[in-house]
């Protein structure tokens, strides 16, 4: 790649002997071959680093907002997030009132987790466009994630007025009012979602836990299994699936489930983990503590390894809480 730049660029050294307008064109030629040869790059597999050098030399000639995105979008591709805002960064400098690229903003800052950095982008784009139902919804989802649900619900009911067939407002409003226990509006929001996109297995997982939350347990038990249908892979559900069985009383059923599971699903340290609770709760300390090391053992950053926190018993205090 290094000789192939070196000799690209050697071209420009007789520049001195050119006309500006001689110059020009081939400042013109150099960064077209290098953008187009960036672009190709991206799109095809294993060339990223090839397209991101390209697109870095064609702006290292001009400055050009679409060279930017696509360079934004190389490095957002091979998860180099920090240098993807920094470019989307000065595409905002450059075109502060194109509502495009303050939306790609936020979805970066949201991938960094810098949600508190959100509201100021969304607030930007409703003072160009106070119709922008995305804006209130987005500000929401932010407000949501840095404790703040009731400026949140406020946020999402502006974002429906403007748009009542928008199914994200509906399904985040329905998640926070599950949360500040308010079972039955969350009923009434996430099954206006539903409605609107019912292929949605998040949806249904939803409706599930507040159907929970209202002692509906067997129209809970039925948005799992429909979950399930949805996406086999889905641990939420299947979590919920077992706790339902223990909270019947059936625990060797939620047992032989948990089995069967990890029977599926080696790897899925979830199962383990709540494997382990389940002997905990019949009195098998010895496999419940072998069933924890195995959770913490697949995922050494997970809750359990939080939780276990270098300890090797007491499993009534670890196991302390639950879903009901």
């Amino acid at each position: 790649m290094g000789n192939f730049f070196s000799s690209f660029f050697s071209s420009s050294r007789s520049k001195g002997e050119m006309s500006e307008e001689q110059k020009d064109k081939q400042e013109q030629k150099s960064f077209d071959i290098l953008k187009y040869d960036g672009m190709r790059a991206l799109q095809c597999c294993g060339k990223a680093a090839y397209g991101i050098k390209c697109l870095q030399e064609a702006l290292n000639i001009r400055e050009d907002l679409e060279t930017m995105g696509l360079l934004a979008s190389g490095y957002t591709m091979t998860m180099q997030l920090d240098k993807a805002l920094e470019v989307t960064n000065r595409m905002v400098e450059l075109s502060p009132k194109q509502v495009e690229l303050r939306v790609s903003r936020i979805n970066l800052l949201f991938m960094l987790d810098r949600d508190a950095e959100v509201p100021a982008d969304c607030k930007e784009i409703i003072a160009l466009e106070p119709d922008n139902y995305l804006a209130y919804y987005l500000m929401a989802k932010a407000k949501k994630s840095t404790g703040n649900p009731l400026e949140a619900i406020a946020d999402l009911t502006k974002s429906i007025a403007l748009k009542e067939d928008f199914a994200g407002s509906y399904k985040v409003r329905a998640d926070i009012l599950y949360h500040l226990g308010q079972g039955k509006e969350a009923l009434e929001d996430v099954e206006k979602a539903i409605a609107l996109m019912p292929e949605e297995e998040e949806c249904y997982l939803l409706r599930g836990q507040i159907y929970v939350l209202l002692g509906q347990m067997q129209e809970a038990a039925a948005d799992f299994e429909q979950v399930i249908e949805l996406n086999p892979f889905n641990e939420e559900a299947m979590l919920w699936k077992g706790r339902l069985l223990e909270a019947e009383g059936k625990i060797d059923e939620a047992l032989a489930y948990l089995d069967e599971w990890i029977e599926s699903s080696p790897d899925c340290s979830k199962a383990y983990a709540e494997r382990g609770r389940i002997k905990n709760l019949k009195g098998d300390k010895k496999g419940a503590f072998d069933d924890l090391k195995k959770a913490i053992e697949l995922n050494p950053e997970g809750e359990e390894a939080q939780k276990f926190n270098g300890q090797h018993s007491n499993f009534d205090n670890l196991y302390k809480g639950g879903i009901f």
